[in-house]
């Protein structure tokens, strides 16, 4: 009986790490929504140096760079698309051992440039893996859509 206690709460811990997907997500006024003020966040359209990351350039149409970069993504396990549209794109992903999530969104403008934010749900400090998984998917962007980086 000790072991399924310990089961339900281990249980109700992997759950609550998910959190709820925040209200402020998608696209509004051609922006995505501003990085709060914890470290556990990155935008390509942040104002501040701790949050900013460069937009990712791409050549060509629109709808190929989406494709290719819905085919980076379909090759990341624990990374679902929850919402997409003709400009955006809603990932959500799950860290594996305590299936923490985070919301990784892409907006596609009319300019040849991908807009990116990727934020922790919960917690303040994600210790760098916003950062690190924005910048790994540009560099595989990058390298397999051709050098588009300036």
């Amino acid at each position: 009986m000790k072991g399924l206690g310990v089961l339900i709460i281990g249980c109700m811990m992997l759950f609550s790490c998910a959190g709820h997907p925040p209200e402020n997500l998608g696209v509004r006024n051609n922006r995505l929504a501003e990085c709060p003020a914890k470290p556990n966040c990155v935008s390509s359209q942040a104002v501040d140096e701790d949050h900013f990351l460069p937009p990712i350039p791409y050549q060509g149409e629109k709808e190929a760079a989406v494709m290719h970069l819905k085919k980076i993504l379909s090759a990341f396990e624990r990374m679902t698309i929850r919402m997409e549209s003709d400009n955006y794109l809603h990932i959500e992903c799950k860290s594996a051992q305590m299936g923490f999530v985070d919301d990784l969104e892409f907006y596609f403008p009319e300019e040849k440039q991908i807009q990116v934010r990727s934020a922790s749900r919960i917690g303040y400090s994600d210790l760098g893996v916003n950062r690190k998984r924005v910048e790994t998917l540009r560099a595989l962007f990058a390298a397999q859509f051709g050098n588009t980086q300036k």
